[in-house]
Order: C-alpha cells, then structure tokens, then sequence
C-alpha cells in the first residue's frame, strides 16, 4: 500500500490479471494494511451506494474514538475520493488528497479513525464499497461542506454536484471547529497507538446498530 500526503490515509494499487474471461485482482490484503497502518481493520459494517454523475457525498467523519476508519472501493463507474485531514492540531489539518478509482485500475482508499472523507461520482451508476472499523451510529457522526472554500478542494468543474439535503447544509470547516465538532489529532494518535497495541474497545464506548436510513451518506 502506497502512503499518501495525508497521514493515516493509503491506497492500494492492485496488480489485475486480465484475460479471455474478464479479470482477477485482489482488492483487500489484511497484511498489507497492517503493514502499512501498524494494526488490522476491524471489520463492523460493510456499506454499498450506488450514485448518479455528479452526486457528492461527504464529507464526512466520526467522532474520535472510536471514529470510523475505511476501506473504499469503486466497483463500477468511476468516482474522484477525496481524503481531508480534519484533526485539529494536526500538522496537515486542513490537507486534502484526491485519488481516482474506478473499475480498471482497482486502486482502493484506506483512511484511519478522524478524517474526513467525501467522493463525487464521475460516471452514472457508480458503485462504492465500504468497509467500516465500526458501525453506524449518528449521534457521533458529522458532516462538513465540500464545497467550502477554506478547502478549496479541486473538484471537477465541468460537473455540477449533487448534494443531499444533509451534505448541503454541513457547516464550514471553521464552523465546524468553533461548534467542537472537530476530532483532535492528540485524541486521533492515542487511539491509533492502542489500536497498534491491540487494546480493547475503549471503555464506554458502545457501537450501534446501524440506522435503517442514514440519509446523506
């Protein structure tokens, strides 16, 4: 797995083995991701969306800990991922790193507990897979706009995004760390840190069940 700009976000970059009858590749190596973050996912929640050209979901990001890390893969179509370091008092807050995937490369994201995370659909019927550390649970989920400015976040601009309702009116990043929305970087590494050690669950933390309708994600 490839280290991107952003700490605590990689992509994987599979070797696809192409012939007569289509194609193999293998899309998730658990060693490979525990090479590269210092622990295994936890797998809690496997998530699917379908989205038109144009939708843009995000950005989105959880309440640390235990937050949400993921593991995301477009099986058809083609979206722009879109990775945000939201942690305050990181030394990359405010970064973001955009990372094609598609069905022919088959690259596919990894992103740890506290950074946001959005996609624009680049082609009609695209189709994401997540798989999620933890389940979903909306009293400790969050949104921030993606098109907020202070980002600045390069999407493509001969598509008009899509919004949800809920994406639509997240606030601004600046909003959002003065409401104390944001998750802190400090908060972030000690929980990467027991994660690597192989600690339990933290303590008075419970997941969810996930909602029958988690509208805008």
């Amino acid at each position: 797995m490839r280290r991107l700009s952003v700490p605590g976000a990689w992509v994987h970059e599979p070797q696809v083995f192409p012939d007569g009858r289509g194609s193999f590749h293998e899309w998730f190596r658990a060693a490979d991701l525990e090479a590269a973050a210092g622990h295994t996912l936890g797998l809690a929640q496997a998530n699917f969306s379908t989205s038109r050209r144009g939708t843009l979901r995000g950005i989105h990001f959880a309440d640390v800990p235990p937050g949400q890390a993921k593991y995301v893969k477009c099986v058809r179509g083609a979206v722009l991922d879109v990775i945000v370091d939201v942690r305050t008092g990181s030394p990359t807050y405010k970064r973001w790193e955009a990372v094609p995937l598609d069905d022919t490369g088959h690259r596919a994201v990894y992103l740890a507990e506290g950074l946001g995370h959005a996609f624009m659909a680049l082609t009609d019927d695209a189709c994401v897979l997540y798989l999620c550390s933890e389940g979903y649970a909306p009293e400790r989920e969050h949104g921030i706009d993606p098109l907020d400015p202070d980002l600045g976040i390069e999407w493509p601009s001969d598509i008009a995004p899509l919004l949800s309702p809920k994406d639509a009116s997240a606030p601004k990043l600046a909003e959002a760390g003065e409401r104390g929305l944001l998750p802190s970087y400090e908060a972030c590494e000690a929980y990467y840190a027991r994660l690597r050690a192989g600690g339990p669950a933290v303590p008075g933390v419970r997941t969810e069940e996930p909602s029958l309708s988690p509208s805008g994600r």
